[in-house]
């Protein structure tokens, strides 16, 4: 299985390291062309409003919002979450998501960088105990559309997402040592 990593900024290097340990051919996503013979896509924490004037600048935005649209399997992890949601609170008003992930999502929701955290959370799709989350500057869902399945929260917040063929968390689980959010990821790509 070939899954790629939008690579403009962010953590996609841990992204990389995760799926490597998991066996899947990990390719790094610069440009339009490397979209095409994925079979899935992750796209890491950073910057959100950086990274979205990023995939203007490398023309990755359009191609890469045709293939969310049809379907296309994707990880977005804490500005990965901003960029797919239909909906950004706190945005920048020039600030563009896909709109393919049925939330509202507020940017940085748990503070400023020396308001993150860890958590443990639990996840009900796994077993083996909870799941070590990382929030930094984490944004925050604050609601879900029906078609979304809540798979784990936080003091109540939805944390960890599914929709469709979108799976979305608001934590960093690349910066854990457990790789099973991005098994269960991957289990989900046909």
């Amino acid at each position: 299985m070939k899954v790629g990593v939008l690579a403009l900024q962010g953590a996609f290097r841990e992204h990389r390291e995760v799926l490597d340990a998991l066996g899947a051919d990990a390719v790094e996503v610069r440009t339009p062309d490397a979209l095409g013979a994925l079979d899935a896509l992750i796209l890491p924490g950073g910057e959100s409003t950086t990274m979205s004037k990023l995939l203007d600048s490398s023309g990755l935005r359009a191609p890469l919002a045709a293939r969310l649209h049809d379907g296309f399997p994707v990880l977005g992890t804490c500005a990965g979450l901003i960029l797919l949601a239909d909906e950004v609170v706190d945005g920048r008003p020039d600030q563009e998501s896909f709109g393919v992930v049925d939330v509202t999502v507020r940017r940085n929701a748990y503070g400023r960088q020396r308001d993150s955290f860890e958590a443990d959370l639990q996840v009900d799709a796994f077993a083996g105990g909870p799941f070590h989350g990382v929030f930094i500057r984490a944004p925050g869902i604050e609601r879900c559309g029906d078609r979304v399945d809540v798979l784990a929260t936080h003091d109540g917040r939805p944390v960890l997402a599914r929709d469709g063929p979108a799976l979305v968390a608001t934590f960093h689980p690349e910066l854990s040592d457990d790789l099973r959010v991005h098994r269960l990821f991957l289990d989900g790509v046909d």
